[in-house]
């Protein structure tokens, strides 16, 4: 009936360590906490009298139209959750409508992933391999993607405990599908007390990335590229001043910096600080249709959810992130049909009161969209 219910459903078939895999987060997981306080704190102050007999969720994602503001967030390894994997969500976003954003660390190839979702975005770390970084971007453009999300708040992995004490490693039928499978060989080393998806990370992705990279990719790609991992407002404009056509509020569902700002915290500051000039778009804590009309009311374009996909996926392939998603729609159009709004345009202009406050936040207080 709601997405908690497919967590509960996925606890139960997942073994404990692929469950605090997919679930943990860096540290004391306090920032995976903030990110539900943050929605928790907003309220939606609902309009009246407004004719919404008929709510309509289609929006515009970076050019495509989409059947709701809402995508597939980039998820590593899901062969971990199904054997379908990837391909199992990728065809669900596919029947809903919406953006897939294909991570660089699938276990299924971008090829095999593209021929199922005429939506997919490529979702990239950045690597050591600079020629492999340019591979991976001309394979993205030949395929068909409709963007290339680089993730830049992971210079390195952060110190995820629940892995760490469980020792956890990649298990041999699981590798990234983008790579030889070598290429992965130290992601499934077990070793007591260490996780070897974070001494793998280690060994791949380059710490050394800055802007001037960020300006090199606008150069080698004509795709539209989204900035992911992006929480101060200054960060968000030196983005679109590189050329960057979105900004993605995230701080990677608490498994980075543990005490980072929640990311609907961040969004308001940031949406008014890109002041239109791209497609601000978050993702983090997200569980409900409620939750994406406050992100709407808080300044975004839309959201990717990233667990509660995967929970559907472990709970029934397919058909359980078909149920995810159909779930997420009903939601949003209920939500906007309660609050007053005959679309999701008219839900970036609600007002919105938190917790602590006696006064809504306006849409002019929070910067023009």
């Amino acid at each position: 009936m709601n997405l908690d219910d497919a967590g509960r459903a996925a606890a139960d078939v997942l073994p404990q360590d692929v469950w605090d895999f997919l679930s943990g987060g860096s540290g004391a997981e306090m920032t995976v906490a903030a990110n539900r306080v943050a929605f928790d704190d907003v309220f939606i102050v609902p309009r009246v009298l407004t004719d919404v007999s008929s709510c309509g969720t289609s929006a515009t994602l970076l050019g495509s139209r989409v059947t709701m503001p809402v995508g597939v967030a980039p998820m590593a390894y899901q062969q971990l959750f199904h054997p379908d994997g990837e391909l199992a969500t990728a065809r669900a976003a596919e029947v809903a409508g919406v953006p897939y954003e294909a991570s660089i660390l699938s276990s299924y190839s971008l090829e095999e992933i593209t021929a199922v979702c005429t939506q997919t975005w490529f979702q990239v770390y950045w690597l050591r391999d600079r020629i492999l970084m340019g591979d991976l971007i001309d394979r993205a453009e030949n395929l068909g993607c409709k963007a290339l999300a680089l993730t830049v708040d992971a210079p390195r992995m952060g110190r995820r405990l629940r892995d760490i004490r469980n020792g956890f490693a990649l298990p041999s039928h699981v590798a990234a599908g983008n790579f030889p499978r070598p290429w992965t060989d130290t992601a499934r080393r077990g070793t007591a007390g260490s996780s070897s998806s974070m001494m793998h990370t280690g060994e791949a992705f380059d710490p050394a990335l800055t802007w001037k990279d960020v300006a090199w990719l606008r150069g080698q790609t004509h795709l539209p590229i989204v900035l992911k991992g992006v929480l101060h407002p200054d960060d968000a404009v030196q983005a679109i001043e590189i050329g960057v056509d979105a900004i993605t509020v995230s701080n990677h569902g608490g498994r980075q910096l543990d005490g980072a700002i929640g990311s609907l915290t961040a969004l308001p500051a940031v949406a008014a600080a890109v002041e239109g000039r791209a497609q601000v778009l978050m993702d983090s804590g997200i569980r409900s249709g409620a939750d994406v009309l406050k992100a709407l009311a808080l300044g975004a374009s839309g959201v990717f959810i990233g667990r509660p996909v995967l929970w559907g996926l472990a709970a029934d392939g397919q058909r359980g992130v078909d149920r995810v998603l159909q779930v997420m729609q009903t939601e949003l159009e209920d939500a906007l049909a309660l609050s007053g709004c005959v679309d999701v345009r008219r839900a970036r202009h609600l007002d919105v009161l938190p917790r602590s406050s006696s006064a809504p936040v306006s849409p002019v207080q929070r910067g023009s969209r």
